[in-house]
């Protein structure tokens, strides 16, 4: 007979989560370290500093490590940092993105790269190196970043949706490898979530000509959805909790939607 239990219990865990200075991200460390986990916060900005002192005035195990995701031995360097910092790592939440919104045919060469280099080979390297720290310690649970356009289409983000689908797809194939070192492999999918990156979207396509349109655009960004509004990081942290917990003990390979009903 099933008992009620704790899944959602991280306490003893530690979780790295890159890009959390801000957004997502943030939201992501602000919600595994409720549920017990001490976390790695992981931002090429120093900024995010004050995120981790944030956490640490709440009585959180948080610590700052400054990485730029792109280049192999700063990863290094932050993967062995945060090991002597708290001895193991048994969550990665690759989130660290950025977004160009042009159709490919005005992408600049350096503009590609850009969007790719961060956003796919950052989830690389930072799994490259941190997967062998999971399997000395029984497995873990990594969780990519997608998006809802990682699984359809969208206008003016080539590069972007490039890099979800690939993040969606080599999360199966992570998925598949890692399936025997007991270390889950899942990509979280949100749709348009109130972030710096969603402003800075707005910007890029004409939506946001001064500060005085951004409300009237992300209620805009939410208002064709099921459920009616725009999600907030919160929103998206849940569903990235929910991975990493033992109540996903037995998902692998999969993509979560959290989107509002954006692409049902």
């Amino acid at each position: 007979m099933i008992q009620k239990s704790d899944p959602l219990n991280l306490t003893g865990k530690v979780a790295v989560i890159t890009g959390a200075g801000s957004g997502i991200g943030l939201g992501v460390a602000q919600m595994l370290s409720a549920y017990g986990a001490a976390v790695a916060i992981v931002d090429v900005s120093p900024k995010a500093e004050a995120a981790a002192q944030e956490l640490r005035d709440a009585g959180r195990s948080a610590a700052f490590f400054q990485c730029d995701v792109t280049n192999e031995q700063s990863v290094i360097d932050t993967v062995n940092a945060i090991v002597a910092k708290f001895g193991r790592i048994d969550i990665l939440h690759n989130n660290a993105g950025v977004t160009v919104r042009k159709c490919i045919d005005e992408l600049s060469e350096k503009e590609w790269d850009f969007v790719l280099d961060v956003g796919l080979k950052g989830l690389f390297l930072m799994s490259k190196h941190v997967i062998p720290e999971m399997r000395k310690v029984g497995g873990g649970s990594i969780v990519n970043t997608g998006s809802g356009w990682g699984l359809k289409g969208g206008d003016q983000a080539a590069a972007y949706c490039a890099v979800k689908g690939g993040i969606v797809n080599v999360t199966r194939a992570m998925a598949i490898d890692h399936g025997k070192d007991n270390i889950r492999v899942n990509s979280i999918n949100p749709g348009d979530t109130v972030t710096a990156m969603m402003i800075s979207e707005g910007r890029q396509t004409g939506e946001i000509k001064s500060d005085a349109d951004i409300d009237e655009f992300l209620k805009s960004c939410g208002s064709g959805r099921p459920l009616a509004r725009i999600g907030q990081p919160e929103d998206i942290a849940k569903g990235v909790l929910f991975l990493c917990s033992d109540l996903a003990s037995w998902i692998t390979g999969a993509a979560l939607v959290v989107d509002g009903g954006g692409i049902a």
